[in-house]
């Protein structure tokens, strides 16, 4: 089955903001394009077809194919940071909020699992001026993860002995799930969240209590 068959509907709706339409429509074809084929062997003929547009009316909109791809990073990444702000930021313990973060950062990875690999796995693609910008967004998605799992080691909740690799590898595993997710699997997005939450909860010490399990017997 190719990219383009396994994205749902919903993912397009992640877009609204982009204007005006034929703008949209052709960073969501750039998204299909890029998840299918790679940023590198994707061509912006390719895209243009798949926008059903002409070759020239892209570069209307876009200059560049990497404006893009550096577009479409800018704007997952910036989703990204607002799921981990919202739930750092919310209220709860430690735990609780550790919990939120993973299950909303994975649940987005899995339902929008065509964009989430074109935002996670293409930045390299990148120039340096836009890659460096990627990247500081990157560092504050860590940073607002990093500050639960410190919130909770102060608290007493988790039990780490590094509070850096133990962030890389909770956010590992919430950003891999765009590699193998699939709708015709065993879970829906938000089972594989609550799952991952759990996870993460045991991983830092915690007990998995706090996020319950979406997994099926």
């Amino acid at each position: 089955m190719s990219t383009a068959e396994e994205t749902s509907g919903d993912e397009n709706e992640s877009w609204g903001e982009v204007t005006p339409d034929a703008a949209r429509r052709l960073l969501i074809a750039a998204v299909d394009a890029f998840a299918e084929r790679g940023y590198h062997a994707t061509t912006t003929r390719d895209i243009a077809g798949r926008a059903g547009m002409s070759p020239a009316a892209l570069y209307i909109h876009y200059k560049t194919k990497e404006e893009l791809l550096h577009r479409i990073s800018r704007i997952g990444h910036e989703k990204a940071l607002d799921i981990l702000r919202t739930a750092a930021r919310g209220d709860g313990t430690a735990g609780e909020r550790l919990a939120d973060a993973v299950a909303s950062f994975v649940g987005w990875h899995a339902g929008r699992r065509t964009t989430a690999r074109v935002v996670q796995y293409e930045l390299d693609s990148l120039g340096p001026a836009a890659r460096a910008e990627i990247v500081a967004l990157r560092r504050q998605c860590d940073a607002e993860v990093r500050g639960i799992i410190e919130d909770g080691i102060a608290s007493g909740e988790f039990d780490v002995l590094d509070v850096q690799g133990t962030t890389l590898a909770a956010l590992s595993l919430c950003i891999d799930v765009a590699r193998w997710f699939s709708t015709r699997g065993p879970w829906t997005p938000d089972e594989v969240g609550a799952m991952y939450a759990a996870l993460v909860l045991r991983m830092v010490g915690a007990g998995g209590s706090t996020g319950g399990s979406g997994g099926r017997g």
